[in-house]
């Protein structure tokens, strides 16, 4: 084995070479085998061990194992301990979850300060095939069933193709000793459910099942290669980006083969689930929307607008001075000695007719002003519905307001109650600086 591995690390990882590099090491089969491998080729190695208080004395056994290991070997090795159920809880996610954001977060650290170039893990082929399959099970598409990346940004993992048996026959034939956890013998999880029951069946009845599925992997990267070649080149024909969201053009999209499929493929990564309700959006009304929790997706005419969700209280307030604010907005406010020309983003008003300080805040339903020009009142949403504003465009928008009378929609109309007339003394001008 250490021949294959030699030759794949030349033949997939030659950018290793002469590079500082951080193992993440549990203690366990996989990563002493790795080390022990890496080791042997004269790389320049140290070892990440994470005790996550788990399993009481077992998990202090596998950090006083590895640190022992890694010293037999005369290489450094960090060790970290964390409180991972009060983690967890604290940001009520699952163990798994919160085990999986702490040690990656903190190889990240060691990373950067220590200065190694890169992580290796020892995730191997059967960690693929059971990847592969609660995938499958949770529905996915092509991407999901190309299984664990060999490369990830920095994480390297050159043991994906080789199997748990030829791992262990390296180990045994180098009379390697590592710590069994006593976690993976349980069933709880999907994950050990599938290693433990389900998988051994299938190589009962097929001893080449794992040579195949590296064969089907293979393939089905090939194919996840096209597809983005082909979505690349659908991408600059359908979407155009703004500073802040993506526009699909829904003429456009419909215009191509497999409309469906190209929706999929554009939007997967964003966290969309109900992928029928996102493909009714395509023949919804204008104002329809589809959430995931980090994006919506809306139908605004004949384009689909993707933007970012941001957890912004739509009632929150701030006080405006006399001279203006810097934040949320630049808004800046002078007196001035003459009335000039009214833009967008500037207006004049009656200093008397204000007192400060003004108020800032997102506009919400029921909001109502008299639009400049205009002797009526008028409810904000039909002025957004007249100007054809988008929902997006919408929430955007923020209102200048004296007491609860909106003096200007910051960038569209000011209120004709605050206008300049013949009996005004004092004139003020308010730049919106965006």
């Amino acid at each position: 084995m250490q021949t294959q591995f030699k030759k794949n690390i030349e033949n997939n990882f030659p950018f290793l070479l002469g590079k500082k590099l951080l193992i993440a090491c549990s203690g366990g089969l996989d990563s002493v085998v790795l080390t022990h491998l890496m080791n042997n080729l004269n790389f320049e190695i140290a070892l990440a061990h994470c005790n996550f208080s788990l399993r009481g004395k077992e998990s202090d056994g596998d950090e006083m194992f590895v640190i022992g290991f890694a010293k037999s070997l005369e290489i450094p090795v960090f060790s970290e301990t964390f409180d991972t159920k009060k983690f967890a809880t604290d940001l009520k996610i699952s163990t798994q979850m919160a085990a999986r954001d702490l040690r990656y977060n903190w190889f990240s650290e060691i990373l950067k300060d220590f200065k190694y170039d890169y992580l290796l893990t020892a995730h191997h082929l059967d960690d693929d095939l059971e990847t592969f399959f609660i995938n499958l099970s949770r529905g996915t598409g092509l991407n999901g069933l190309t299984g664990i990346p060999r490369e990830n940004n920095k994480t390297m993992r050159p043991l994906l193709n080789f199997s748990r048996k030829e791992i262990l026959q390296y180990a045994e034939k180098n009379n390697l000793k590592w710590r069994e956890d006593s976690s993976n013998k349980k069933t709880d999880y999907l994950r050990n459910k599938l290693r433990l029951e389900v998988l051994p069946q299938f190589k009962e009845t097929n001893e080449t099942l794992l040579k195949n599925f590296h064969k089907t992997l293979q393939n089905l990267h090939n194919s996840q290669n096209l597809i983005e070649d082909y979505m690349a080149l659908v991408y600059k024909l359908v979407v155009s980006e703004g500073e802040d969201f993506y526009k699909i053009n829904i003429q456009k999209l419909k215009e191509l083969p497999h409309t469906d499929a190209l929706l999929y493929e554009l939007l997967n990564g964003f966290g969309f689930s109900e992928w029928d309700d996102v493909l009714n959006l395509l023949d919804a009304q204008t104002g329809k929307q589809v959430f995931s929790k980090t994006h919506r997706l809306l139908k605004n005419r004949d384009e689909l607008l993707l933007t970012e969700i941001f957890p912004e209280k739509i009632n929150q307030e701030f006080l405006v001075s006399a001279e203006g604010i810097t934040f949320p907005i630049h808004l800046k406010i002078e007196t001035s000695k003459y009335i000039g020309e009214t833009e967008k983003n500037l207006i004049y008003v009656d200093s008397e007719k204000l007192k400060f300080p003004l108020k800032l805040r997102k506009w919400k339903s029921g909001d109502g002003f008299q639009p400049f020009g205009m002797n009526g009142k008028k409810k904000l949403s039909k002025f957004f519905k007249d100007e054809k504003i988008s929902l997006n465009e919408k929430e955007k928008i923020w209102l200048l307001l004296c007491g609860t009378k909106i003096v200007w929609i910051i960038g569209h109309r000011m209120d004709d109650r605050f206008k300049i007339t013949e009996k005004t003394k004092r004139i003020l001008k308010m730049t919106f600086c965006n």
